[in-house]
């Protein structure tokens, strides 16, 4: 079986968590003794029996692939329409069945979540989403979430410190500046591991300017690579914040789930369907207040599950590619 993987992005333009869900998906797979390639859009002869689909293909991409006996796998992130409050997605829902016969209907690849083989969902927040608001079939739809690499899991444990940690690319969406700002407010230490997606970025600058005046409170040191120097970080944090404004499935989240650090998180659909009472919450408006009484609290909050490994996530993505190659 020839698996193909898809997506319509350049990494080369911007870092984050779906690259990495692509790449360590496809080590997995790999490493399991299954054929997986780029799919190698200039290569007129190359085959496969399934197309994984990163985002969210064509109607002709579908219909193509199809009528020349492949299956297309659909894995798109729903985090802008996962993130809306009810009235919103209910009007996307009705927009998307009035416009249903139209162009733009197609423009949208609307149908794509109807059309494709398999749609693979990194939640059950998303994975009702795709079958409620673009129609896919539930049957069709899987929930398969993201993993966590083994540094993680075999960080040990250590004595925790007094910074609470941060991991999130600089930008308006994971709201570093506003949470950093709120720390100040509240008194409350914190570690920002990160980096903006460009050094011209105004909103990169700003938080750049911002912890400089507070250093002794906004600990900054830019992004780091390293697996096992981010898991020891995790392990000696006070505890984990991600207050987001969307998400589809935090790996940073995962990551500090994995070395057992409490996690502080966003009131979202896609982080109460993943850590139920296992994790804390808060809106934007209560920001000072819950971040001083996690804070404070942390040492006696309740953990969350384990998370899988990246193994776990490619057995269960073989399991549906086989299916679908019968």
């Amino acid at each position: 079986m020839r698996i193909l993987f898809d997506h319509p992005n350049p990494f080369s333009l911007a870092h984050g968590g779906f690259q990495t869900q692509i790449e360590q998906t496809k080590l997995a797979l790999e490493g399991l003794g299954l054929e997986v390639d780029w799919l190698r859009w200039w290569d007129e002869n190359q085959t496969a029996d399934v197309i994984h689909f990163f985002g969210r293909p064509s109607q002709w991409y579908l219909r193509t692939a199809q009528a020349r006996g492949g299956k297309v796998v659909l894995g798109e992130l729903l985090t802008g329409v996962g993130s809306r409050g009810a009235l919103a997605r209910a009007a996307q829902a009705r927009v998307i069945r009035l416009l249903r016969r139209s162009s733009f209907f197609e423009r949208m690849s609307w149908d794509a979540f109807h059309l494709a083989d398999a749609c693979v969902a990194l939640t059950p927040w998303e994975a009702r989403l795709m079958s409620e608001i673009f129609g896919a079939s539930p049957e069709r739809v899987h929930v398969v979430p993201n993993g966590v690499e083994e540094e993680f899991f075999s960080a040990p444990p250590v004595e925790r410190g007094q910074w609470l940690v941060c991991t999130a690319t600089i930008t308006e969406r994971k709201r570093v500046l506003e949470l950093a700002r709120s720390a100040v407010a509240g008194r409350t230490p914190i570690w920002i591991v990160g980096k903006p997606y460009s050094e011209a970025d105004p909103y990169g600058r700003a938080f750049a300017e911002f912890q400089h005046r507070h250093s002794a409170l906004i600990r900054y040191e830019g992004a780091i690579q390293e697996r096992a120097v981010l898991a020891r970080i995790y392990r000696e944090a006070r505890g984990f914040v991600l207050l987001s404004t969307m998400e589809s499935l935090s790996l940073s989240a995962l990551e500090a789930a994995a070395c057992e650090c409490p996690l502080l998180l966003s009131h979202l659909p896609w982080a109460r369907s993943t850590f139920g009472g296992n994790a804390s919450y808060t809106h934007p408006s209560d920001e000072v207040r819950n971040l001083k009484l996690f804070y404070d609290s942390a040492p006696s909050l309740p953990l969350a599950p384990m998370p899988l490994r990246w193994t776990d996530v490619a057995h269960q993505l073989a399991s549906i590619y086989r299916k679908l190659a019968g």
